[in-house]
């Protein structure tokens, strides 16, 4: 009897990508290598006439059907995209829903590859259930976009051409969403060479096959994400994951600053644009390779795609910075007096400053927001510190503070000049033309808000930070409010850069979880 996992290997290996899925190329990443000590390929899927490996997947499963299927899916990307040109291509019908919050960029991208868009829905979820419930009505084949074995086999086609382009390898780092990617290519790797290490690389935000393996079974994670939206999977798929217990050796996660920097590392080695999740491998090949303090090794993660909206090239530069650790943020006091900025600027000794925030406040201390050039990364904040440290400067590392990192550094204002009751917190909604307007009406006016920051990066997701007037008695019905709204928030009332920066009342930190 033929075990299951040799008959996935035997597709994989039979499997016909031509004409419509290309066979992509490996680049070296020569300063990247020198920098690691390691020999470092990327396997180029962004080359894919919809500039992802979904291609492969969506494809190989449309291959199998009659002609003239209809077919329905869900994606509020990738996915889309491939399921739209390889129905075009075959001669099938293709409905793609795609939640309202979609940019606009992917929904016409999907029209122009011959797919019919339905927008249903504010998030993924909504978007999924409406497709299921339409491909049951309408008699057409719902096209899952990992959990199932054709698009597995799709997927796999990617280490059939890396083994072959790359005979000799140690390691092989493979981006983790929903699992298909991993399941398909690690089933052949680990077929044809159980000695090649096969890595899964996760989002922080999104770490699904992580929480699966530790559970002993998928697990649905309680949120995800937005970042690196190619990959913000609540729950892996159970065939997906079934494979990757059997060939993933191992997991790695990175941050979101880990993948901006992998993305600045892509386009300096082949000047290709990634996506979020398109960096993602390259990201954990990079701290797998610190964290093991790996040399002289063969490594090649899969760059999964480049669909990537160019107004989140600017949150991406400003991040890149930290995930280098070429850049630390931090708080510091200082005398309010004269000479006392320069007397600051001489303790850093001769780093550059690469951002200087401050405002009167007319007190004997003044609180300044600052970043700091560094050439030696973590060793060198290290040595700040204690040099900041035998100065007495009371001072606070910023450099990993989400508020700090996405609002203070682009406010201005300072603290107000009276008492406030005052609870702070951090909001995420979905961003489309008149999204914010929606959540401020949602918010209500219930209470006064009393600080607020919103800037729009481009991505999927809004953030806000806002601050409301709350008197005691009212904690309980504005926490219930806050239920009912159904926003992921999380409270920033005792965060140690709002106590030095904006925050107007301290008495009632005791109040506040």
């Amino acid at each position: 009897m033929v075990s299951k996992e040799l008959e996935y290997f035997r597709a994989i290996i039979q499997a016909n990508m031509e004409p419509l899925a290309k066979l992509t190329q490996v680049s070296d990443m020569p300063s990247l290598e020198k920098k690691l000590g390691n020999k470092i390929w990327l396997k180029r899927e962004d080359q894919q006439p919809v500039y992802s490996f979904k291609l492969r997947g969506a494809y190989h499963k449309l291959k199998q059907l009659p002609e003239k299927s209809k077919v329905v899916t869900a994606s509020a990307g990738n996915h889309a995209q491939g399921v739209a040109l390889s129905a075009s291509f075959l001669g099938h019908t293709a409905k793609i829903v795609m939640p309202v919050t979609t940019p606009e960029i992917k929904v016409n991208a999907v029209r122009d590859l011959g797919g019919e868009v339905i927008l249903h829905g504010h998030h993924f979820d909504a978007a999924n259930s409406f497709a299921l419930n339409l491909a049951e009505q309408e008699g057409a084949v719902f096209v899952p976009p990992f959990d199932d074995p054709d698009v597995i086999v799709g997927q796999g086609t990617i280490a059939r051409e890396l083994m072959q382009q790359l005979p000799e390898l140690d390691a092989v780092f493979i981006p983790v969403g929903g699992g298909g990617l991993l399941a398909g290519m690690s089933v052949y790797i680990k077929s044809l060479r159980p000695d090649i290490k096969v890595i899964g690389v996760e989002s922080e935000e999104s770490a699904c096959l992580k929480a699966a393996l530790e559970a002993g079974h998928p697990v649905e994670l309680e949120r995800v994400g937005s970042f690196a939206d190619g990959v913000a999977v609540k729950i892996i798929g159970k065939e997906t994951f079934r494979l990757a217990q059997q060939f993933c050796d191992e997991v790695v996660t990175v941050s979101s600053d880990e993948i901006c920097a992998a993305m600045q590392d892509v386009f300096v080695g082949t000047r290709a644009v990634a996506e979020p999740s398109g960096a993602l491998a390259l990201a954990g090949l990079k701290k797998w390779v610190s964290d093991n303090q790996a040399r002289n090794m063969n490594l090649a993660a899969v760059l999964s795609g480049a669909n990537l909206n160019f107004d989140r090239l600017r949150y991406v530069a400003e991040r890149t910075a930290l995930g280098e650790k070429n850049e630390a943020l931090l708080a510091v006091t200082i005398g309010e007096e004269k000479g006392s900025f320069r007397k600051f600027c001489k303790a850093l000794g001769g780093r550059a400053i690469t951002e200087f925030n401050y405002r009167y406040s007319a007190v004997a201390m003044a609180q300044i927001f600052v970043g700091v050039g560094l050439r030696r990364g973590q060793v060198e904040l290290d040595e700040l510190k204690n040099e900041l440290t035998t100065l007495d400067y009371d001072f606070a590392d910023l450099s990993d503070d989400e508020l700090a990192k996405l609002h203070l550094r682009y406010m201005v204002g300072g603290k107000p000049d009276q008492i406030l009751q005052e609870r702070l917190f951090r909001f995420e909604f979905p961003e489309y033309p008149g999204a914010l307007e929606r959540f401020l009406d949602t918010l209500g006016t219930n209470w006064n808000i009393t600080l607020f920051h919103y800037r729009n990066h481009g991505a999927a997701t809004g953030n806000v930070l806002a601050a409301f007037e709350i008197p005691a008695e009212d904690d309980s019905a504005f926490s219930e409010h806050l239920a009912r709204l159904g926003y992921e928030y999380q409270e920033e009332t005792c965060n140690p850069c709002y106590q030095r920066f904006l925050a107007a009342n301290v008495e009632r930190l005791a109040n506040v979880g």
